[in-house]
């Protein structure tokens, strides 16, 4: 009966540490609960976010797509009303930070909902000087490369750049071999009658590729924007950033690219047409704001003591290019695009490419 108390006692420590490591077995599970739920949570969020970031990003693309849809109808319009293209027309007027709820029917919506704004505006490409006039048929020609050297001293950049640029950009282009261009009569010069090229049936020709020339064997991918300059070596970032709003690149239709006397700065205008100083320049720049160049013989006839150099095609005033740039912001987000737009004689426009900004 002596030992009933230790044996109590012994009974009441072992209960007292059974229920301490239940105690501290709860608390690690409900640690372990707590942390799973809340990493359930965090992954959740992360999904959610994730989701709301891509349909922020889907609303702004088809918003700048609707806004360059917008920019193509105020061209083709242009083109109805307008024979030139100047800087008093409605196309060059610029959208600043507009709030997209303004033009919602529903102006009693939740503002967090419409926390969107679009800015932009459309620029007249052919303003600036086509960096793919430097050569013609894989050929560089030496009166564009005259032009685009005025240009790079206008602006305190080295010229002899420009002879640089042009063997970069003649390489980019495709050499037409002569002996493929028929001949009146439809035959190809070198061919004779029962030859395999006349003679289909005949076979194959074979050509020995060591007889082509580099120009046929290799082929550089083709100038897209003004940053492929910082292939051509001499070239660095501060100087495309210098260059880049005086110079584009755009596709070749034919002739090389006029530039548009009713929008190009002076520093084009002087590099353009030889014999006109940077001071003539801008003398026609002062004409051009009292009355907009109607026609390019408005121009010369203006200037004509000016314009004696001037080629049949290096000058205009109506514009078959423009660039639309076009911001959107959307509560933390941002999107800035620009679009090349081509525009017909008839008015008609076409989506060259878009990028990213």
């Amino acid at each position: 009966m002596g030992d009933a108390p230790q044996i109590k006692m012994k009974i009441i420590d072992r209960y007292k540490q059974q229920t301490g490591v239940a105690v501290v077995t709860a608390l690690l599970l409900t640690t372990l609960a707590i942390t799973i739920v809340a990493s359930l949570f965090w992954q959740q969020q992360v999904q959610v976010r994730s989701i709301e970031n891509q349909r922020m990003q889907l609303q702004k693309k088809w918003i700048l797509r609707g806004a360059i849809d917008w920019a193509r109808l105020i061209l083709r319009e242009d083109a109805r009303h307008s024979t030139a293209d100047y800087l008093g027309e409605p196309w060059a007027v610029k959208l600043e930070n507009t709030r997209l709820d303004q033009y919602v029917e529903d102006g009693n919506t939740d503002a967090r909902d419409n926390d969107a704004t679009l800015s932009g505006q459309i620029v007249d490409a052919q303003a600036s000087y086509n960096l793919n006039n430097l050569a013609t048929n894989a050929k560089v020609d030496l009166r564009e490369v005259a032009v685009f050297s005025r240009l790079l001293t206008n602006l305190r950049l080295p010229s002899g750049l420009a002879t640089a640029a042009a063997n970069a950009v003649a390489q980019t282009q495709p050499k037409i071999p002569q002996a493929s261009v028929p001949d009146l009569t439809g035959n190809i010069p070198g061919n004779v009658p029962g030859n395999s090229v006349n003679n289909p049936a005949s076979g194959p020709v074979e050509t020995n590729p060591t007889s082509s020339s580099s120009n046929t064997s290799v082929q550089f991918l083709r100038f897209t924007q003004v940053d492929d300059l910082l292939a051509v070596p001499g070239f660095t970032p501060d100087m495309l950033r210098i260059l880049r709003p005086y110079v584009v690149v755009l596709p070749r239709t034919g002739g090389i690219t006029p530039v548009n006397v009713n929008t190009a700065s002076a520093e084009v205008i002087s590099a353009r047409i030889d014999g006109v100083s940077m001071g003539d320049a801008a003398q026609m720049i002062a004409s051009r704001d009292t009355a907009f160049f109607a026609t390019a013989s408005d121009f010369t006839h203006r200037f004509s003591e000016k314009t004696k150099n001037i080629g049949p095609s290096d000058v205009d005033v109506k514009t078959g290019f423009f660039v639309v740039n076009g911001k959107v912001k959307m509560n933390r987000s941002a999107l800035d695009v620009s679009a090349l737009v081509s525009r017909a004689t008839d008015g008609t426009t076409t989506v060259l490419w878009v990028r990213e900004n």
